[in-house]
């Protein structure tokens, strides 16, 4: 049993405890200040457990932004530049290339791939950066393209989202990060990034995605001019879609990410970023509104270090990894190391009572010997 006392919290205890359902307007009385965060976050640590036990899991991953010129103008992004703008790039064919054999000497198991929508690129130049990578360093695995790249490509070509994603599977694609969700309500999103693709588009392409086999991510941006109504409402329209995917047989989302907005060179400069208990407490309610997604992680880039380990108590159990080469939130005004060794990972894991477990992108457990290094078997959870 736990411990939570508060009466407000009681009968969302009950069903937590039983393993039911909360609804929409359950979500909503979790950001209530009324609702005390130690209690919260032993409720959420209940479900963590239950599904994942007493592990915190890593990974050794590289980032690879390919490009930052970008035909959309979000207001919160500062990583973005214009086609003329001196800070603006796109990476060379080389360069690319180093940054696999980097990421492969250091014993990567995963590049995440991201960036901006370049102006005058063509769908073979993306294409191509999967491809290159795939054929000189195939033991990486690519996380690529977010759905506002996807619906990019398909604009690019003509094609179907099906036919996009067919065509990056066979250069090389290995699953999809979460990216580009931001909030999905309209009130929201069309005031924040109202030209790139809607959550219609969103969601049809990581359908589109389970359905051939690619897993996938999904994330949340918080923490800007959205209300607790817009972040439950986003939350349940990702259980809604998990729910249908898991019904077809499919695979689904591996891992949800709830990302504090930083505000710093955005043209939200002037809303204060987000709190660390804001930061715990969205944390524990994504737990325990996504009943049906196994992991939930703490991505200790934008949250600090610190947060991130607390967050292993408040419903978090993975951490992320290594993240060498991230540029879009230390844009943005992340104050977060460049990257961390796997011993500061582990250490700051075991810091929290947690056992660390090194995985693969699809949560199988790493067995290595150096650089040198092996996908076991998938690590159990319960979904």
């Amino acid at each position: 049993m736990l411990r939570t006392s508060s009466p407000i919290l009681k009968p969302i205890r009950e069903k937590v405890e039983a393993g039911e359902r909360l609804s929409l307007e359950e979500g909503v009385l979790l950001y209530s200040d009324e609702v005390p965060l130690p209690e919260l976050g032993e409720l959420a640590n209940l479900v963590r457990e239950r599904k994942n036990g007493n592990y915190a899991y890593y990974n050794i991953n590289t980032h690879l932004n390919p490009t930052n010129i970008c035909v959309y103008r979000c207001t919160f992004c500062a990583f973005r530049a214009d086609l003329r703008d001196e800070k603006g790039y796109w990476m060379t064919d080389e360069q690319i290339l180093a940054r696999g054999q980097e990421a492969v000497s250091i014993g990567s198991t995963e590049m995440h791939i991201v960036g901006g929508l370049h102006h005058q690129a063509k769908y073979d130049d993306y294409r191509r950066v999967v491809s290159l990578l795939h054929e000189a360093y195939p033991s990486l695995h690519l996380k690529a393209w977010t759905p506002v790249e996807i619906d990019w490509f398909c604009r690019l070509t003509n094609k179907s989202t099906r036919w996009v994603l067919e065509d990056m599977k066979q250069a090389g694609l290995g699953s999809m990060p979460g990216g580009g969700a931001e909030i999905f309500h309209p009130e929201v999103r069309n005031k924040i990034c109202e030209h790139k693709a809607d959550s219609s588009r969103w969601f049809d392409t990581h359908r589109t995605a389970h359905e051939l086999d690619l897993r996938t991510n999904c994330t949340m941006l918080y923490g800007h001019i959205e209300k607790a109504y817009h972040r439950i409402d986003h939350l349940i329209r990702l259980r809604e879609l998990q729910d249908a995917v898991l019904q077809e047989g499919w695979g689904g989302f591996q891992t949800f990410i709830p990302l504090a907005f930083h505000p710093e060179n955005t043209g939200l400069s002037h809303i204060p970023k987000a709190t660390g208990l804001m930061d715990l407490r969205t944390m524990a309610i994504s737990r325990l509104m996504l009943d049906n997604v196994p992991h939930i992680k703490a991505y200790w880039i934008m949250l600090g270090v610190g947060t991130a380990q607390v967050a292993l108590a408040y419903g978090a159990d993975d951490i992320d990894g290594t993240v060498r080469h991230e540029l879009i939130y230390h844009d943005a005004g992340a104050e977060t190391p460049e990257a961390l060794s796997v011993e500061a990972i582990r250490s700051l894991i075991e810091e929290t009572g947690r056992e660390p477990v090194e995985r693969d992108t699809l949560y199988r457990r790493v067995e290595r010997e150096g650089t040198q290094w092996r996908a076991g078997e998938p690590i159990a959870v319960q979904a």
